[in-house]
């Protein structure tokens, strides 16, 4: 039997000087770390926020974005839509850097979530 305790996010086993919680769960440090980073996707304020950041520095469409930022945005450009999964796939991007990444072009005005049948698509603004 061992002595550790199970991430309740990713399952890996961990000692008990080695845990964190947070909201309820008991996390090792790298799931710690995810949930403490991650950018809030459907934010009013952060989108008001980069909206007249942008503006006032001049900046339009793709100006003054990451190159994996533009690289996403041409992808669904070029592509009409995509979903979260073909995202993380094309692009070797764990779930919460993708969501990260996402969520600043949301708020940049430049991509959002598009809701067909069962599937949501991420598609231009």
């Amino acid at each position: 039997m061992s002595d550790g305790i199970k991430c309740q996010n990713c399952g890996k086993e961990v000692s008990e000087a080695e845990v964190f919680a947070t909201d309820g769960k008991t996390l090792c440090e790298d799931c710690y770390i995810d949930v403490g980073h991650r950018i809030r996707i459907c934010d009013p304020w952060g989108e008001r926020s980069k909206t007249i950041f942008r503006k006032s520095h001049g900046l339009e469409g793709t100006e003054g974005l990451t190159d994996l930022q533009k690289e996403i945005y041409e992808f669904i450009r070029t592509r009409g839509k995509a979903t979260r999964m073909e995202l993380m796939e094309e692009f070797k991007l764990p779930a919460t850097e993708l969501d990260n990444q996402f969520a600043i072009l949301r708020h940049c005005r430049l991509l959002k979530g598009w809701k067909e049948g069962d599937n949501v698509y991420i598609v231009l603004w």
